[in-house]
């Protein structure tokens, strides 16, 4: 008997996740645009037989995207791509999809306006309501900073210590954009400190915000967010233009009957 019941919760484990995995699966390929707004998705009997799993894991899974807002689904017609404006971004799922679909640089963009939005006054509210524990976990983050090794152990860091200070803000409504944000964020983080020559060197800034929170100064807050931020800026800038520039290169090399660059021939001093 304890078999048989071990078996049955493995069993609608691999149920649930079939299910969740149909679903990712869609709702990616409507994020990156295979499914276009306005498009009928493949039918019940052809999604079965393209994933290889039951009616009732395709039913659950179109239940999941018409939660998330990417589809409607009407009797006799089948599963609908909906408009952008319905897609649910704030869901959690949503916004992993979004950050791999989304042109990098699009996406880079919006998340910054989207911080400059939010942090300056989350952290000015952090500066006046943070409780002791909720300060030491912003602490705990920034020694993580400061420890870190690698890049990837200072994204991990980083992304921790901008969480923190949200739900140190005391707006119980702002908790949820700190889990929403958090993938999005470690994705933004990846690509400026890859761009970043010294990405330590935006550890005084984070120190700067910490301070300004530990002796409850909420304007001195917001503006090292402002400071920070602007470091940020700088350096999403700096790679639009080069990422602008390798475009232009590159049309003018595809462009018909452009002439290849010439190359300057190399000499003792350049070779």
């Amino acid at each position: 008997m304890r078999q048989l019941r071990h078996s049955g919760k493995v069993a609608a484990v691999r149920k649930s996740s079939l299910h969740h995995q149909v679903a990712q699966d869609i709702g990616a390929r409507i994020l990156r645009g295979e499914f276009a707004p306005g498009a009928l998705l493949p039918n019940e009997a052809e999604s079965c037989r393209a994933y290889g799993v039951s009616r009732t894991a395709v039913r659950e899974a179109m239940k999941m995207l018409t939660a998330k807002g990417l589809i409607i689904s009407r009797p006799k017609i089948g599963s609908r791509v909906q408009p952008r404006e319905s897609w649910n971004l704030l869901d959690r799922e949503v916004l992993v999809w979004y950050c791999a679909a989304a042109e990098r640089s699009h996406f880079l963009a919006s998340m910054h306006q989207v911080r400059e939005i939010l942090e300056p006054e989350a952290a000015a509210l952090a500066a006046a309501n943070h409780t002791p524990s909720q300060l030491k976990t912003i602490e705990e983050a920034l020694i993580g900073m400061h420890d870190a090794t690698d890049l990837g152990a200072w994204n991990l860091a980083d992304v921790q210590f901008h969480v923190a200070i949200l739900w140190a803000a005391g707006n119980e409504l702002l908790v949820p954009f700190g889990f929403l944000i958090e993938s999005a964020l470690g994705t933004m983080f990846d690509f400026t400190g890859r761009h970043n020559q010294d990405w330590r060197k935006a550890y005084p800034l984070h120190e700067a915000i910490v301070a300004a929170i530990r002796k409850r100064r909420p304007d001195s807050a917001r503006k090292a967010v402002r400071v920070l931020l602007g470091d940020t800026g700088k350096v999403l800038a700096q790679q639009a233009r080069e990422t602008n520039r390798e475009r232009r290169q590159a049309k003018a090399v595809t462009k018909p009957g452009a002439k290849p660059a010439i190359r300057p021939r190399a000499t003792k001093q350049n070779a």
